[in-house]
């Protein structure tokens, strides 16, 4: 039995050794960053085009959807009159947010500065999670609670699970067929020339 039992675990790590090391340094981050272009690539880019009217025109002219979905509280104070709000620290942080929910998934597509645009969009996700339940006061139900064995609850389920997603890149890197790959080819090629 212990033959058997031993035959079992060199069987197990030459198979999966052999998958990591086939995998190693290229194969998560790829996937992470096709999966987030799958899933939530378009969630994000028809978000923001929501805050611009549709229009890249208003890249720096965020609508009054945007302000009603960042800082719905504040909008309300004001009776939704965007006139009303200062623009540092408030209309800055809708303009920032508006840019960022374009910019930051993009880079984490292509692989550029992945790293940073993956940690900015868990940041990102964290903001958006706190604005829906204090400012948009999200029902119990579609905040949902972890543990409690209903994998439905918009929040607290699909936003950890997104979170995750991009903890790959964030602490893994794009992987090989990436801008940030390319980029430190070159400079590894270049440095070796001037060596």
């Amino acid at each position: 039995m212990g033959a058997l039992i031993g035959f079992f675990v060199r069987l197990y790590t030459m198979v999966f050794g052999a998958i990591e090391r086939l995998t190693n340094g290229w194969f998560l981050g790829l996937a992470a960053r096709f999966i987030f272009a799958a899933v939530l690539l378009q969630f994000f880019w028809n978000s923001a085009l929501t805050k611009i009217g549709g229009s890249v025109a208003n890249i720096f002219t965020p609508t009054a959807g945007a302000y009603a979905q960042m800082l719905p509280q504040l909008m309300e104070q004001v009776s939704y009159d965007t006139s009303q709000i200062a623009f540092f620290p408030y209309g800055l942080i809708v303009l920032l947010g508006t840019w960022g929910e374009f910019i930051l998934p993009l880079l984490v597509v292509v692989g550029l500065f992945t790293r940073f645009a993956s940690l900015g969009m868990i940041v990102f996700i964290i903001v958006m999670t706190y604005v829906d339940i204090t400012g948009h006061g999200a029902d119990a139900k579609t905040i949902g609670a972890l543990f409690d064995g209903e994998p439905y609850a918009i929040i607290s389920d699909d936003r950890l699970l997104w979170i995750f997603l991009l903890l790959v890149p964030t602490l893994k890197g794009p992987g090989v067929i990436s801008l940030d790959w390319l980029a430190g080819s070159y400079y590894r090629k270049r440095e070796m020339y001037y060596d």
